[in-house]
């Protein structure tokens, strides 16, 4: 399935590169811009204009929550009935801490409040949280990709091993480019999404 989008392409690998060649300049971009400092970090308004910032040359959706149910393998994300009420009680949660702040990021996951573009979107906002509370970051190139998806598919129910992940992969490089990016390119490596009617769910 091919998502709707302002490029007109209807081939879903040529807009999967499309999407990947434009959403990483418009994070290059991110990085030397204060677009983001009008909102408080941790926000899910400065996700939303992260998301918003990334792909708003390709999806007529970007920062806007979605309307439809996805998941992703076996693991169906917050549905749509109740999205409005998860964002809201996420926003309420602490960040003075590691811990509060992965739990954060892991309940924004199961969220994913975004048809497309979480994980890119949702690892800059991480960053921002850890780099203004702690001033690390994660730099991803040290964190093993499918460790990482099955810690995450665990996270809902016990968090340790995707706080054990990514506690060994924080630097105090905050101002890199390279590292940044780090976490773009490793978004790129997913399973497709797969769509719900609500009575199905």
């Amino acid at each position: 399935m091919v998502l709707q989008n302002k490029l007109g392409i209807t081939n879903f690998v040529e807009l999967a590169r499309e999407e990947e060649r434009i959403s990483k300049k418009k994070a290059l971009d991110l990085f030397d811009t204060t677009v983001l400092e009008k909102h408080p970090v941790g926000s899910f308004a400065q996700l939303a204009a992260i998301h918003r910032y990334l792909f708003e040359d390709i999806y007529g959706f970007a920062g806007k929550v979605r309307s439809v149910n996805i998941a992703k393998g076996n693991f169906r994300f917050a549905p749509v009935m109740y999205l409005k009420a998860a964002l809201e009680s996420i926003e309420n949660m602490p960040q003075s801490t590691f811990d509060e702040i992965i739990e954060k990021y892991v309940e924004m996951n199961v969220a994913h409040p975004f048809r497309e573009g979480n994980g890119r979107s949702a690892r800059i906002w991480l960053d921002l949280m850890l780099k203004q509370e702690l001033h690390l970051v994660v730099d991803w190139s040290f964190v093993d990709k499918d460790d990482y998806l099955l810690a995450m598919e665990r996270s809902p129910i016990k968090d340790t091993e995707i706080k054990h992940l990514l506690k060994n992969a924080l630097t105090e490089r905050i101002d890199d480019r390279i590292v940044y990016m780090k976490g773009i390119d490793y978004s790129y490596y997913y399973e497709g999404y797969t769509l719900y009617k609500a009575e199905e769910l």
